[in-house]
């Protein structure tokens, strides 16, 4: 008889943990993108497009320049300062994680990729919305057009040098512009691998 409480040791699964899902799941609004569900005492979003998933491209040009993109967000109210990143299958639910995340870097940048690496997948805000984002990593980029996202978006590129990127994210937070927190992660992991290694150039 195993204890299945335990942690893995190999890591590979993460120890069993007996939660009561709760009550059923009521949606109480249900818009084009999202919906607002009530499940016990919680309320949290969901994404209306199969799977929910997004993804965030960190793309770093052959100059040696991380790509940024700036936008003003209706929700805050404010320009904010990105990656470039966009939902996986809206425009066609059969495209995968990788072709999304092309498709969103070249509609927000002007620059496409010749490979796209899944790093990893998790919740944005687990606290108040199911939705998950994968990071994805694009390589062999070449510039195909000018960005600036489809018609309904107004997207500034900024092609700022890696060496400097945490400090002019710095001086943009010190502007007023409201920063995605997913940025130093994203800066993270264009020199590491997920363990903590240095990641070969």
């Amino acid at each position: 008889m195993t204890d299945d409480s335990r942690p893995d040791p190999t890591g590979s699964h993460p120890p069993r943990v007996d939660v009561p899902l709760g009550d059923t799941p009521r949606i109480v609004y249900e818009g084009r993108y999202q919906r607002m569900v009530v499940r016990g005492t919680w309320e949290y979003s969901e994404r209306t497009h199969p799977g929910g998933l997004a993804a965030i491209v960190i793309a770093v040009t052959p100059e040696d320049k991380v790509l940024f993109v700036e936008q003003f967000r209706i929700p805050l109210q404010a320009r904010t300062i990105e990656m470039p990143a966009g939902l996986v299958g809206d425009v066609d639910s059969g495209e995968s994680i990788e072709q999304s995340a092309i498709r969103e870097l070249e509609e927000e940048t002007g620059w496409t990729a010749e490979h796209a690496q899944v790093l990893m997948i998790g919740p944005t805000s687990s606290g108040a919305s199911s939705e998950k984002i994968a990071f994805v990593r694009a390589s062999g980029l070449r510039k195909v057009g000018a960005g600036g996202g489809d018609p309904s978006e107004d997207i500034t590129v900024h092609e700022v040098p890696r060496a400097g990127a945490a400090a002019w994210l710095a001086g943009k937070l010190g502007q007023g512009y409201e920063l995605d927190a997913k940025l130093w992660a994203g800066l993270w992991m264009i020199d590491h691998n997920l363990d903590g290694s240095p990641r070969a150039p």
